[in-house]
């Protein structure tokens, strides 16, 4: 009985823990208005990513957002990633050292 008891209290302590490869977030800011955004977080797993916006042309035809921005992760082969990137009426256009990059026309 005494060890059915000690079982299952280690067991429920196990459940309790938290996991291990759960990331944690170290910072996370923000500000929205209604013609431009900004945000910035970062996990303690090696994951980051901050961007701001800015609406154009507003109240025109040619009315667009335009967005810089980047973005970091550690893939599977441990290697830590960033793109860097624009995105406007112009389309998305990433960059970084790990992307292909077109030849020039």
């Amino acid at each position: 009985m005494k060890f059915l008891i000690v079982f299952v209290a280690l067991f429920a302590l196990a459940v309790a823990a938290p996991p291990h490869n759960e990331a944690q977030i170290l910072r996370s800011d923000s500000d929205v208005g209604p013609e431009s955004f900004k945000y910035d977080w970062e996990t303690s797993d090696g994951q980051a990513a901050q961007a701001q916006g800015q609406l154009n042309n507003i109240g025109s035809e040619n009315e667009a957002i335009s967005v810089k921005g980047s973005y970091r992760f550690v893939g599977d082969d441990g290697v830590t990633y960033e793109v860097t990137y624009i995105a406007d009426e112009n389309g998305f256009q990433p960059q970084g050292a790990h992307l292909p990059v077109a030849p020039e026309a």
